[in-house]
């Protein structure tokens, strides 16, 4: 037989007949003396290994959560071997607290093995994805233009302070690489069209190949990629954050549309900044054609004289329309995947991954509508 004195708790354990570990503890069990007392409950338990474990809890005199924590945890060890357990003596008080646990809440749920599939089913699963995926952004885009409808109509519910700032960080913020981007795209383009050019001597007719490609396709184009990568996601990540802390939540319960108090500002900055960018990265595409003529020996009156000659009005606002519906799809789908954000670590991630992906898919698909309507416009 072991007895120790620990402060003011004694714990007497001696094994009896038939396998049977008997533990006595007297005294007071609190947060400062159960963590000693419970490493040599274990000991006890781990050496004997018996079938039955037997409480006498008769000199309990004081007992809190720490010390029902200990008494649950000898209970549950022996059930998880198959072996019995019995408290004996406990004052009703401690008996009350014993009793709110119960062994079923802490059995370890058992790892699923994953569902086996077959091929029709991950289709059809897929397919049903892609079809709920469709539905959410019908849904939200109709929300959205009842929502902008209201804020034309009503302009003072606008909150345009938050327009303003979501203006400079998708403008004044995007400008510098957007100029890079679409300076170097100018550049490139140009080289590449020199060399077959000139096969045929008509290398000033890289100006007409620039400012054609700039205006009407490259321009729009590679400033919505741009802003997408840097403004749409962050669009997602901010509202999804929002989702993740419950703030959305919270706007609603207040009666406050999550669309009117957070998408609308963002789709009208949006709608206005784009294509102010647009018409940036127009003019630094043309300054990098205008490097590599410089480069070929032709003069900058020369350059500018064609670029006039085979840009036309019809064109730029050609580029400007397609800026219009690209900055639309922009906002609204960072915005969409971070109202839709789910709840987990990695979910804003996600969303924000998702926005990146749904926007370009999406101006890949716009542009092409628009080429196949402007070819058959003659523009």
């Amino acid at each position: 037989m072991a007895r120790m004195d620990i402060n003011s708790v004694t714990l007497n354990s001696e094994i009896g007949e038939k396998g049977t570990l008997n533990l006595s503890i007297n005294g007071r069990l609190d947060s400062k003396t159960t963590g000693r007392i419970w490493s040599e409950a274990m000991l006890a338990v781990k050496n004997t290994s018996p079938e039955e474990i037997l409480v006498d809890a008769g000199g309990l005199n004081y007992c809190d959560g720490t010390g029902i924590a200990l008494l649950f945890d000898l209970k549950l060890m022996q059930e998880r071997k198959g072996g019995k357990f019995e408290i004996r003596n406990l004052a009703d008080e401690f008996q009350q607290l014993l009793d709110q646990f119960k062994s079923s809440d802490f059995i370890e749920a058992g790892i699923e093995k994953p569902k086996s599939t077959n091929l029709f089913e991950d289709v059809g699963m897929a397919t049903l994805g892609i079809l709920q995926e469709i539905y959410s952004i019908i849904s939200f885009l109709g929300q959205l233009v009842v929502a902008l409808f209201s804020a034309i109509t009503n302009p003072q519910q606008v909150r345009w302070r938050d327009v303003l700032i979501t203006s400079e960080l998708i403008g004044v913020n995007a400008f510098s690489i957007i100029a890079l981007v679409c300076f170097l795209i100018g550049l490139v383009m140009a080289f590449q069209a020199a060399i077959p050019m000139s096969q045929y001597g008509a290398q000033l007719f890289v100006a007409d190949l620039i400012v054609i490609s700039m205006f009407k396709e490259l321009g729009p184009l590679m400033t919505a990629f741009v802003v997408n990568g840097r403004s749409g996601s962050a669009f997602a990540a901010e509202i999804g954050t929002m989702k993740v802390k419950e703030e959305v939540d919270a706007l609603t319960t207040m009666g406050l549309d999550p669309v009117r108090f957070l998408v609308v500002p963002r789709v009208i900055a949006a709608l206005i900044m784009i294509p102010i960018l647009t018409i940036f990265g127009n003019l630094f595409g043309l300054v990098g054609g205008l490097v590599v003529m410089l480069s070929l020996g032709f003069t900058v009156v020369t350059y500018i004289n064609e670029i006039t000659y085979a840009g036309t009005y019809v064109m730029l606002l050609s580029g400007l329309i397609k800026s219009v519906f690209f900055a639309f799809i922009i906002a609204a789908a960072g915005c969409h995947e971070g109202l839709h954000t789910k709840t987990g670590a990695s979910a804003v991630g996600e969303s924000t991954t998702s926005a990146v992906v749904i926007g370009i898919v999406l101006l890949i698909l716009v542009d092409g509508i628009f080429g196949v309507v402007y070819y058959y416009l003659g523009i």
